[in-house]
């Protein structure tokens, strides 16, 4: 009896210690997440929300006026100089690049790779190198034209006349590609091929001490000059151009209508000084990857994605976004596991970026959503269930990427779309780089039969009135065939 009592003390006991661990431990629909062993900070829709920074940072933009100024030695001295038309001077331009160290002190070359040392890069390359940059180059275009061929001339009538649109290319583009932590030979494809098949007859492209790939892409792009110059430096003198040098032996090189591609803090400030002068395809931020991913997803594969992401940069994003709990916890281990065969400096880049990344655990399909559309990140993934139902109903994204096999980085090396993406929440009401940032888009209207046109005559001269625009009112009446134009009434009545 003893030993009955014993062993009923004992259950009830551990039925005690049962029921306290049941009421102590949350629910399975609190998702909650052990993060001690997590390398995506897990956090809650509630905590989430899309932080709109200016890109632009406040040091970089002063130094950056200055180095436009000094670039510019004889433009006007006021502070807000940006617009000012006069060229870059080149040998102030050697002075800052090799202060900066964009070219060697000691180097006595000029700040311009000639077309000879792009193609004796790419002859130097493997078989294979030279194919896979013709096989980029090859779909990019592709892809490119066919944006081209999709907005066309417009020609309709209106009342007496015709009215149209036509579309034509800028006349200069300018292009930058980063060499600062890894060559970046796509960013080359992906700008300088996007502006030849948008019809720009002059591309500039611009890259500090641009590796040998990166010149070999500039050949294959068929960029027309190379600067080998970065940040701000080159910003200015794409936007400005570069007044010829015969004693360095360099041509002039022309002012650009647009400068499009990423780069760091410094190219970013610049474009936001030289915006205005010439056209911006946007200011870049921090790179980043959202991934919705339910419990069909390949953890192996998504911890890959967001890791590829990470190495970008020590302040890029990698965002998981799940239904699943136990997704997120074994994407976690994948991540950790991967992270760690890395070589460096990538193993500490990634390891960096992800201690700003982290995980939403949400109830369903419709709230991973909407949490999405809130951050409106520049990559998005889909890898769930009925992949393309869900995209389909995605709204905010730079790029997006359909399924498993839809490798974000197989956008990034030219899958066709381009890869310069709206960051920063940006994609909410704009796209990323394309032929459209090339083309100017620009309205034409004709009158050739008078009569016809007179029921437009008489709106716009009562409309103009009902604005306060009497200017407006009277050259629009002197197109009339009834009215008197309040000129000459005016007119007559002082004599």
């Amino acid at each position: 009896q003893q030993s009955t009592t014993a062993i009923r003390g004992v259950c009830s006991m551990i039925l005690h210690l049962l029921f306290l661990l049941i009421v102590t431990t949350p629910p399975i629909n609190s998702f909650s997440i052990n993060s001690s062993s997590t390398m995506l900070t897990p956090r809650t829709s509630a905590d989430v929300s899309l932080e709109i920074k200016d890109p632009v940072d406040p040091t970089a933009l002063t130094q950056s006026k200055a180095i436009l100024s000094e670039l510019r030695p004889n433009s006007s001295s006021t502070s807000d100089d940006s617009l000012s038309s006069s060229s870059c001077n080149p040998k102030a331009l050697l002075t800052i690049a090799k202060r900066l160290g964009d070219i060697p002190k000691d180097d006595t070359a000029s700040y311009l790779v000639s077309k000879e040392q792009c193609q004796e890069a790419f002859d130097n390359l493997s078989s294979e190198e030279k194919q896979t940059l013709l096989n980029i180059h090859q779909r990019v275009k592709v892809f490119a034209e066919a944006q081209r061929k999709s907005v066309v001339d417009v020609s309709i009538e209106i009342p007496g006349g015709r009215a149209g649109h036509t579309v034509s290319p800028c006349r200069a583009a300018g292009c930058y590609a980063p060499g600062g932590r890894y060559p970046l030979p796509s960013s080359v494809l992906m700008t300088v091929v996007t502006a030849r098949a948008a019809g720009c007859p002059y591309v500039v492209l611009a890259s500090p001490r641009p590796a040998p790939i990166t010149l070999a892409a500039a050949h294959v792009a068929g960029a027309d000059i190379v600067l080998c110059v970065g940040g701000a430096q080159a910003i200015g003198c794409m936007a400005y151009g570069i007044e010829a040098c015969e004693e360095l032996g360099a041509a002039e090189v022309p002012a650009c209508d647009v400068i499009v591609g990423p780069g760091n803090k410094w190219v970013t400030a610049a474009k936001s000084l030289v915006n205005g002068y010439c056209g911006i395809d946007m200011l870049a931020g921090p790179s980043e990857v959202l991934v919705i991913a339910d419990h069909t997803a390949d953890v192996e594969i998504v911890a890959a994605d967001l890791i590829a992401q990470a190495e970008h940069d020590v302040v890029a994003r990698a965002i998981l976004v799940s239904t699943d709990v136990d997704v997120i916890a074994k994407v976690n281990a994948e991540v950790e596991r991967q992270v760690d065969c890395l070589p460096e400096p990538n193993r500490s880049t990634a390891k960096e970026a992800l201690t700003q990344s982290f995980s939403i655990v949400c109830k369903d399909m419709d709230e991973c959503i909407a949490m999405s559309d809130k951050l409106a990140p520049e990559h998005l993934e889909i890898q769930t269930e009925n992949s393309q139902e869900v995209a389909d109903r995605c709204a905010n994204y730079g790029g997006l990427f359909i399924g498993t096999h839809a490798a974000e980085v197989l956008g990034d090396y030219g899958a066709g779309p381009n890869h310069t993406l709206p960051t920063g929440g940006t994609g909410r009401y704009t796209g990323g780089l394309s032929v459209f940032n090339f083309l100017r888009i620009r309205t034409w209207m004709r009158i050739d039969n008078k009569k016809e046109s007179q029921d437009m005559v008489e709106d716009s001269v009562r409309m103009a009135r009902l604005e306060g625009l009497e200017g407006h009112a009277r050259a629009a009446e002197a197109r009339s065939l009834t009215l008197t134009p309040a000129y000459k009434k005016a007119n007559n009545g002082s004599n």
